[in-house]
């Protein structure tokens, strides 16, 4: 799989980052100051993955979309991304946070993937989105975020 950072026409992407966020006005926020990473396959001709990072100031970088094509998911696609990411952060700030509903599947996965709870926006939810969300049954209320503190690497250290 290659990773590679998209800077023009991101909208062609939509498909997939309505995975993830499923209102088109709430990703328009985002889309076109964050950084559009997407995963390919090898031949580089269908997009596995998606991921979305902005810059939210004083060493913090946000993934704020991360969506796997539904035949590639359960496959390590998704941490392979969040990994890629946070290698790729690692040298230009501290910290990459996540917000995401209460969904005890994607707590998990960003859990599983080093990030730890750090706060919640109450009602973020519903009183952003013109729809009810829903996941795993449950309709969304509060924006739980996560954190993941990202170190240097420094290779002299053995």
């Amino acid at each position: 799989m290659q990773i590679r950072l998209v800077s023009t026409s991101k909208k062609r992407f939509l498909p997939l980052l309505l995975l993830a966020d499923e209102q088109e006005s709430m990703i328009d926020r985002y889309l076109e100051r964050g950084d559009l990473y997407v995963m390919y396959d090898k031949l580089f001709t269908e997009p596995v993955a998606v991921a979305v990072v902005t810059d939210e100031g004083k060493g913090i970088r946000e993934l704020k979309n991360l969506a796997v094509a539904p035949h590639w998911q359960r496959k390590g696609y998704g941490r392979q991304m969040v990994e890629y990411l946070c290698q790729r952060y690692q040298n230009v700030c501290h910290t990459l946070t996540v917000g995401t509903g209460d969904s005890h599947m994607t707590i998990s996965f960003y859990q599983n993937c080093g990030f730890v709870y750090s706060h919640t926006v109450p009602d973020f939810f519903t009183l952003h989105y013109d729809h009810p969300i829903v996941e795993d049954g449950k309709v969304l209320k509060d924006m739980y975020y996560f954190s993941r503190t990202l170190t240097q690497t420094n290779e002299t250290d053995g």
